[in-house]
């Protein structure tokens, strides 16, 4: 019986990896949530504001008070403990005048370089997912009964490279670096391919197929 251990500490490469590009998309604001970047909710965050203030409840409320504090409306009293809430600081600059606060990294317009970044960051993560769940559900078992060549240093590489981009900001760093966890996880996907090509068992085949299939949706960027 083969040992599993280089496809155990392979996968466990992966999903370093894996875990460390969703942290980016989640501070990113680049999941599949209402937040991210040009979804309905970044377009009405501000264009909702104005409408709460011509709510006649509110102006009968902010005249009772008195409108201190230079307009300040019925929203601002008590608000305290709410003005750490974006929706807080959108209604207050709305009603009293003032600027508004600049969106966090990742809230504003989506540029159209920040889409196909989007993109491409978003075919990674999901094809390295999916790398994995063929590891663990077709591989393991296979690799019990007959050795598959694994090539772990390509796994440490991705794992390290998916952490350094993790540490850029938006520029040519960070394009060069998703650039090379892309093409670094195609190569991993090939040589998976190239070690079940010569083994003939419809489990081989199938499990084949699936890393074909990943490839397929891993094109040149």
């Amino acid at each position: 019986m083969a040992s599993p251990a280089p496809l155990v500490a392979s996968i466990s490469h992966q999903m370093v990896a894996l875990h460390t590009l969703q942290l980016l998309q989640q501070e990113w604001g680049w999941g599949d949530g209402p937040g991210a970047p040009g979804s309905p909710r970044d377009l009405d965050h501000v264009s909702a504001a104005p409408e709460r203030r011509s709510d006649p409840r509110l102006a009968r409320a902010g005249q009772g008070r008195g409108e201190e504090g230079g307009g300040k409306g019925a929203r601002n009293v008590g608000s305290g403990s709410r003005a750490s809430s974006p929706e807080g600081e959108v209604v207050r600059g709305a009603e009293g005048g003032a600027e508004l606060l600049p969106l966090p990294r990742g809230r504003g317009p989506c540029t159209l370089a920040q889409m196909a970044m989007r993109s491409a960051l978003a075919r990674v993560v999901d094809s390295t997912s999916e790398l994995v769940s063929v590891e663990q559900t077709l591989l393991g078992p296979l690799q019990q009964e007959r050795s598959i060549p694994i090539h772990l240093k390509d796994s440490v590489e991705f794992r390290n490279i998916c952490s350094h981009l993790a540490l850029q900001i938006e520029g040519q760093q960070f394009d060069r670096d998703l650039n090379a966890a892309h093409q670094c996880l195609k190569m991993i996907v090939k040589k998976l391919i190239q070690s079940l090509a010569n083994l003939p068992s419809d489990a081989h085949m199938v499990a084949c197929a699936s890393l074909r299939q990943i490839l397929q949706n891993l094109p040149d960027i």
